[in-house]
């Protein structure tokens, strides 16, 4: 057989097998949480993946849209929904919405964060994936009551990525849901001095890994593939990518400890830091070079009430009464 005999093979055995469990004319589901940074560009990402050639608009709080893509010639469509929760992390409590126990089993997240705002970063990462893990553990924690196998799928389904020889098995806290964080802005995120990109590129590298996530960091110049819905993929690339002076692509499960290395700090500055877990260590050294702000984004959030784009003369004639 010649290389092309061998590789088309290979891919219909992968056919094959991939629709040993679906029965004819089923059709696949798998729901998208997009969350991040305000203005972050999730619209534009997710109007991206829809091939849609729109100007996004700002989030009004949750939103929601889907997508239909067939496997195949006179297959049945498959279905992404996809949620976006708007303003930062002022309205994290609305992610209980679309995350719920009859669809956590084919459900993700992907946390946007604009490297263009360093000083908001941590932040913002820490909030949003505290809100949604408690979450998720106090639906996996019913499920253990009222479906113990599924619960107890999901839970085996976080530790897929990591390999038990993985050197790095006892160090690392996958998140409950497969998870991709992207890293947005980065023509912006270029331009910063080398040794802050070093900084960003290798914490944004130790939570990733952390947390069992994929990391992009790139100009928007990948696809999130919906081949089948119980599983979310990123276009492959040709290999790993860890340089910081270039965009970074990293599946889940392909990066280490002893690549990362440790903080981006001297000796004398880690001996001076009191830290009780690894998470907390690199959070302290990041927050070091960029100290969060205190900002509170309800106060950055604007009335939808008076945005032209929600316009509706009845309804406003009506609350313009009213006020009067």
């Amino acid at each position: 057989d010649t290389l092309w005999d061998l590789a088309i093979a290979e891919v219909e055995k992968r056919e094959n097998h991939e629709d040993d469990d679906v029965k004819p004319g089923e059709v696949w589901e798998k729901s998208i949480l997009f969350m991040g940074n305000k203005n972050g560009g999730k619209t534009t990402i997710i109007l991206r993946c829809l091939e849609r050639e729109e100007s996004p608009k700002p989030t009004l709080a949750l939103e929601y849209t889907f997508g239909r893509r067939a496997r195949r010639h006179n297959t049945p469509k498959d279905v992404a929904h996809f949620w976006e929760l708007g303003g930062g992390t002022s309205l994290a409590e609305l992610i209980r919405i679309p995350i719920t126990s009859h669809n956590i089993r084919s459900f993700a997240v992907v946390l946007v964060l604009d490297l263009s705002k360093p000083n908001e970063l941590w932040n913002t990462m820490e909030s949003l994936l505290q809100v949604t893990r408690n979450h998720v553990n106090r639906i996996l924690t019913k499920l253990e009551k009222t479906n113990p196998e599924v619960a107890a799928e999901i839970k085996q389904r976080m530790w897929n990525e990591l390999q038990r020889d993985h050197p790095d098995y006892a160090l690392v806290d996958p998140f409950p849901i497969p998870l991709v964080i992207i890293g947005s802005k980065y023509d912006i995120f270029n331009e910063f001095d080398s040794e802050m990109r070093k900084i960003i590129s290798k914490t944004l590298r130790f939570v990733s890994h952390y947390y069992g996530a994929s990391l992009v960091v790139c100009i928007f110049t990948f696809y999130l593939r919906i081949e089948k819905m119980n599983n979310i993929s990123i276009t492959k690339h040709k290999s790993v990518s860890v340089d910081p002076s270039k965009p970074l692509f990293i599946p889940a499960g392909l990066d280490s400890m002893s690549q990362i290395g440790p903080p981006p700090a001297s000796d004398s500055d880690l001996g001076k830091i009191t830290a009780n877990t690894p998470l907390e260590l690199w959070k302290k050294v990041f927050e070091k070079t960029f100290p969060p702000k205190s900002f509170c984004d309800l106060q950055n959030t604007k009335d939808p009430a008076q945005d032209s784009q929600y316009a509706e003369y009845e309804v406003d004639v009506m609350r313009a009464q009213k006020n009067q």
